[in-house]
């Protein structure tokens, strides 16, 4: 109990601290914000400050600091401890930097960003990941609250006709939000999406703690929990593979612009690219301690899937309204940032291939061909079992692939425009020594495991480090040089 406490203090005290430090970095001024000077009517607009953070928050709390966090406890309560100097140093650092270089420059991408950064043979490769990675998104996102909602119907089997009359209610919502002007739906919705998800997260905190105090082995290591923890997968890398959004998470780069779109002052930009990426990990941090709860009360639960030591754990701790209740919100932590993944697909495509996105007919005629994509995806991952832990596996590694990159693109911005690059460059290099070592290392005969090099961590680890010093130097060398871009 004692380190999960003092882990959200943590939090809180770095957004104080640490935050601050990287706002005084960047320097926010008056100058006019794309919302001011370039609004467009349609993604290009000013929303009140207070919206604009319920929809950075909705927008990058999708289900990695649930789903993710309830799987990664499984490495042991190290987590309260790696969470929050992963978020502090590494996740609010980079949304923040990330949306503060799309905030100076017109709303501009992460695609666009990694050209001016890392130059156009990179930006060539990385705009098809990201639109690879955005579709597997939209599909994660469609298919998990899908199956939540099915979880809480009489007929639970994913296969029903009740998952694909949710799925398709909820791919109608994704359309909707995406082609219509942002303030319209997103913008409008929101507020409530929002103070659902913080109600249900608040409830849980507060049984938590309460529990907690009365037993509490509950946030301990048990004999029964170590018996059940991750034994056979290395800390470095995989708990940082597993835990993705809780600690730091390239998904979140693509998201930035959104708003960065609908700010109106450039010094609202710590609040809400910072400061709801440190909420996100005070998130993180209650579902892992749910987590680890659960797991301590009914260990057979550690051989089972997140989803269903998702919904014991609300029932269990919460009851049934209430539980229901959290069930729903961990629903909305999905479809808000399925919604605005699907609007950040459309707005980076069309960007790529530069189609105007004022008129309604644009709009719909980007968005036909990548609905086509996610229904084939969402029908290929509902086969069976296996067929979705593969997208989910290859989803998690590749937003880490994300992140390592957009921290190598800010490491450039911020070298060109002579402040310091240590903030960036290190979480940078950290994270490409994380995903080239993970998949050196990994392979199906490691268990929850995709398909790698199946290399020993004896390799795997010096051949990583060498590849991300190659890219360090690579890197500032690239900051060195002068443009006029960004």
């Amino acid at each position: 109990m004692t380190l999960f406490l003092c882990g959200i203090l943590a939090l809180i005290l770095g957004y104080f601290t640490y935050g601050r430090w990287i706002e005084h970095l960047l320097g926010p001024d008056d100058r006019p914000t794309p919302a001011i000077a370039g609004a467009d009517g349609v993604d290009t607009l000013p929303l009140p400050k207070w919206k604009n953070l319920l929809i950075q928050l909705l927008n990058i709390a999708g289900v990695g600091p649930v789903i993710g966090v309830i799987i990664g406890i499984k490495f042991g309560i190290k987590c309260f401890w790696i969470i929050p100097l992963g978020c502090i140093l590494g996740g609010a650092v980079h949304d923040y930097i990330s949306g503060f270089i799309s905030l100076r420059n017109h709303g501009i991408n992460l695609p666009e960003l990694t050209r001016r950064s890392l130059g156009e043979l990179y930006h060539k490769i990385y705009v098809l990941f990201v639109i690879i990675l955005l579709l597997l998104v939209v599909a994660v996102f469609v298919n998990i609250p899908s199956q939540l909602i099915v979880s809480t119907l009489p007929q639970t089997l994913p296969d029903t006709p009740a998952f694909w009359i949710a799925a398709v209610i909820i791919l109608a919502y994704y359309i909707a939000s995406t082609i219509f002007p942002v303030d319209r739906i997103i913008g409008k919705i929101y507020p409530l999406f929002g103070a659902l998800l913080l109600i249900g997260t608040l409830a849980m905190f507060i049984a938590l703690c309460i529990n907690g105090f009365q037993e509490p082995h509950l946030l301990t290591e048990t004999e029964a929990f170590l018996a059940g923890m991750f034994t056979d997968q290395p800390v470095i890398p995989c708990l940082f593979v597993t835990i993705a959004c809780g600690i730091i998470s390239g998904f979140h780069a693509t998201q930035s612009p959104i708003v960065a779109r609908t700010m109106r002052h450039e010094r609202e930009s710590r609040c809400t690219y910072y400061g709801m990426m440190i909420t996100e990990g005070v998130i993180a941090m209650i579902w892992a301690a749910a987590g680890l709860a659960i797991y301590n009360t009914f260990p057979e639960l550690m051989s089972d899937k997140p989803a269903k030591a998702l919904s014991v754990a609300t029932e269990h701790f919460l009851g049934g309204n209430i539980g229901l209740l959290t069930i729903f919100s961990v629903i909305i932590l999905a479809i808000t940032s399925g919604d605005t993944a699907l609007r950040s697909l459309r707005l980076t495509l069309a960007e790529y291939v530069k189609v105007p996105q004022r008129s309604l007919k644009s709009r719909i005629f980007v968005c036909l061909p990548l609905l086509g994509c996610i229904g084939l995806l969402l029908w290929w991952s509902n086969q069976d079992a296996t067929s979705f832990e593969w997208l989910w596996k290859y989803f998690a590694w590749g937003n880490q692939i994300l992140a390592a990159s957009t921290l190598m693109a800010c490491t450039v911005w911020l070298k060109r425009h002579g402040k310091t690059p240590w903030v960036t460059l290190l979480p940078g290099a950290f994270m490409t020594f994380i995903v080239f070592s993970f998949i050196l290392w990994s392979d199906v005969s490691h268990p929850g495991c995709p398909y790698g090099f199946n290399l020993p961590l004896s390799l795997a680890y010096p051949i990583a480090g060498c590849v991300t010093l190659i890219c360090c130097a690579l890197v500032w060398r690239l900051g060195n040089q002068k443009t006029q871009d960004c």
